[in-house]
């Protein structure tokens, strides 16, 4: 009998945090209250504290959004983004009226690098946007070199929660704002939900403000104080996106067992990097002794010499009963961003080549040993 099919990723729910959430529901805060506020002081203080404000969001792609807004891009700025990301990275640019201006990467790590960062710095350059692809930190050369021509560093760290890049955690650096998603796969989750974290306190108040709606006052604000509940000013044409109090619930939750979470991927990725050692591909960068990788996605290229393609690759693995995915499309072979930017394959050399090698094994921490076994079994039987 073919085994149960085994998904690319599932989240690592325990009934702790359905207990969390119940409890905000049954408390009354439906929308952003108490809890929100406490997730937003846990997640800066797991990040070291001090100076270091966070500004909860209902997706990390508001929070990319909200960053570039408040570091004040618009129309006729520029903002250099990597090609090997997920398309939100550069859409948030043209939600703003500026233009991406695509980069290639790294072919060990699929990171951006300094020197493809310094050839498309222009006198439009307005912000740099590093992602750091598959929880692996992207080299903190990249934004000293930022520091050096003054230009703000908004990290897409949708991957890379915890990490640590050899100089500190990501997030705790000295970019002007950091962005960590709680998408359903994502290291830890609120089924919908992200987190932006910031030192500088005037662009943290701008994105609190533009948030909700460019209200002067946050909606907890407005109904625990001692003013009329029903006075506030709207200051700004804002958004909608604040977190719920039942998600942040669920969010606190997972905090607490972030790092376990995390030492069970790194435990999944020594298992993988240990038994395909020998097989005709490219196993995934891991950084320097220093540096803390999250493991949000273990990425294998196949090699020709291998005589399977990535795409019958995952064929026959689907048949196998196990599902694999593929991180990512680059931004450059997308038909929207093609056209717009005048984008070629030849433009972008690195990334074109590895899209074609790429799979995404997986993963997550709530994994069985059981399961980890089957993937691996799965990888040897079709490779050898």
């Amino acid at each position: 009998m073919p085994q149960e099919h085994l998904p690319f990723a599932l989240p690592d729910i325990s009934e702790d945090e359905i207990e969390a959430a119940v409890e905000a529901m049954r408390s009354g805060w439906l929308t952003t209250g108490p809890r929100v506020a406490e997730f937003e002081r846990e997640f800066a203080n797991f990040l070291g504290g001090g100076d270091i404000q966070a500004v909860a969001v209902n997706s990390a792609t508001a929070g990319l959004h909200l960053a570039l807004e408040a570091i004040g891009a618009g129309p006729g700025d520029e903002v250099i983004v990597p090609t090997w990301t997920f398309t939100a990275t550069a859409e948030v640019v043209r939600y703003l009226g500026a233009t991406p201006v695509l980069v290639d990467v790294n072919p060990s790590s699929l990171n951006l690098t300094a020197a493809s960062v310094e050839a498309a710095i222009s006198p439009r350059t307005k912000a740099l946007m590093p992602v750091h692809f598959a929880g692996l930190p992207v080299d903190p050369a990249v934004r000293s070199l930022a520091a050096a021509r003054g230009i703000p560093v908004v990290e897409d760290a949708a991957h890379a929660f915890p990490a640590d890049d050899g100089t500190g955690p990501v997030g705790a650096g000295d970019a002007a704002a950091t962005v960590f998603s709680f998408y359903a796969t994502k290291t830890i989750t609120t089924g919908e939900g992200g987190m932006v974290v910031t030192r500088d306190p005037a662009l943290a108040q701008r994105m609190r403000t533009m948030r909700l709606h460019g209200i002067s006052r946050d909606v907890f604000d407005r109904y625990r104080s001692t003013a009329p509940a029903w006075r506030y000013e709207v200051v700004a044409p804002g958004y909608k996106y604040n977190l719920t109090d039942p998600a942040a619930a669920m969010g606190l939750v997972q905090l607490r067992r972030a790092r376990a979470m995390r030492d069970r991927r790194a435990a999944i990725a020594q298992t993988y990097l240990d038994a395909f050692a020998d097989l005709p591909v490219d196993l995934p960068a891991r950084g320097g002794r220093e540096v803390l990788h999250a493991w949000h996605l273990f990425v294998i290229r196949m090699r020709t010499e291998g005589g399977r393609s990535r795409d019958a690759f995952i064929e026959e693995m689907a048949k196998a009963g196990v599902g694999c995915s593929v991180h990512f499309i680059p931004l450059h072979l997308h038909p929207y961003w093609h056209d717009s930017l005048g984008a070629r394959p030849d433009d972008l050399p690195v990334a074109s080549a590895e899209f074609e090698r790429v799979v995404s094994l997986p993963a997550f921490s709530a994994m069985t040993d059981a399961q980890v076994e089957r993937v691996v079994g799965a990888v040897r039987r079709v490779l050898t």
